[in-house]
């Protein structure tokens, strides 16, 4: 190094072979961690619907992935539309990267509308990545009269929720800004238990699932017309859904559709996979990219196949955005929504 003194060159010499070795040293403590070790996959609804399935699937090819290469065991934590797992991942799991969780898509919009009962920021949970961002559906039984939304504006009917989540926002919203009649019946643990409740007759609709979702674990129920679908919620329509209408195109003046678009919002997130604040960095971007990888590979894609379950991935980093952004609408959007949504209701 010209001008510079032999010990200083060692000096800086070392200081640059350090730093070159840096990731490599990262890498290996990341590597060193999770070898052995077991990650809790925290899922906030019962078994049998789309956030248990996707989440199980992840939970058995991401360890692949993750230097180490942890176990990773699934484990339901139903309760308050999957308030009871996101609290206890917030507050009282360990913030090292050995918990993984999913939980209801519209925590971030609960957020912004000042939702006193979620007593989280969705803000500081660390988000890994969703697998499949899809439009959600509010959908009534065959038996129904209720075929249309213009006949939901006609008759009222029991729509099965399971407590704060998409699955009474949609029908209460719809209530409030275009005339529909939904009561809405919460309380079920997941969104299985809702379509089961439906097939006996308990309720007559759904208030939310996300259409990929009724293609997975219903698809003999749309090919016999099983369920009528009134609405699709997203920021656009899905491909094989052109004649149903956008729930925000429904809207009567531009403050609605500002509201239902906030509402709608949350789609993106679709099947969220998080884990606890405080997790190191280096071991959060390990986690980053073994679910980019994941989500790429042949294989991977292959088996979610066979499980029918569709892939359209979002990555940790823009779910991290899209749930900043949502928590930062405007107050006058997000003040109309809370006075639409309210609290949890207690109707079961």
């Amino acid at each position: 190094m010209p001008g510079v003194g032999p010990a200083l060159a060692g000096l800086v010499a070392g200081a640059l072979t350090a730093l070159a070795a840096a990731p490599a040293f990262s890498q290996q403590n990341v590597e060193d961690f999770y070898r052995g070790k077991k990650i809790d996959m925290i899922i906030g609804y019962s078994a049998g619907g789309t956030y248990d399935l996707y989440a199980r699937l992840i939970a058995r090819q991401l360890a692949n992935y993750i230097p180490g290469k942890p176990l990773i065991v699934p484990r339901n934590m139903p309760g308050g539309g999957s308030r009871t797992a996101t609290t206890w991942v917030y507050t009282g799991a360990p913030r090292d990267g050995t918990v993984l969780a999913t939980a209801d898509q519209s925590l971030a919009v609960e957020q912004a509308m000042g939702d006193k009962q979620l007593r989280l920021d969705t803000r500081e949970l660390i988000y890994i990545g969703n697998p499949n961002a899809d439009n959600n559906t509010t959908t009534t039984w065959h038996t129904s009269p209720v075929k249309t939304i213009d006949d939901a504006k006609r008759f009222e009917v029991p729509m099965g929720a399971t407590g704060g989540s998409t699955s009474s926002q949609y029908p209460k919203a719809m209530n409030a800004l275009l005339g529909t009649k939904f009561k809405v019946i919460v309380g079920y643990p997941g969104g299985n238990d809702i379509s089961l409740a439906m097939e006996r007759g308990e309720v007559a609709g759904r208030g939310s699932n996300a259409w990929g979702a009724w293609k997975a674990t219903r698809a003999d129920w749309i090919r016999d017309k099983k369920i009528n679908i009134l609405v699709q919620i997203g920021l656009t329509k899905a491909h094989d859904l052109p004649d149903v209408p956008l729930l925000m195109d429904l809207a009567k003046n531009e403050e609605d559709r500002a509201v239902l678009k906030l509402l709608s919002a949350s789609t993106t997130i679709g099947r969220p996979i998080f884990t606890t604040p405080g997790v190191p960095p280096e071991r959060v971007k390990a986690l980053r990219d073994a679910f980019d990888r994941m989500i790429k590979d042949p294989a991977f894609l292959e088996v979610a196949r066979k499980e029918n379950l569709e892939i359209d991935p979002v990555s940790g980093e823009e779910l991290q955005r899209i749930v900043n952004d949502i928590v930062s609408t405007p107050k006058i959007v997000a003040d109309r929504l809370q006075e639409i949504i309210g609290g949890i209701e207690q109707n079961r």
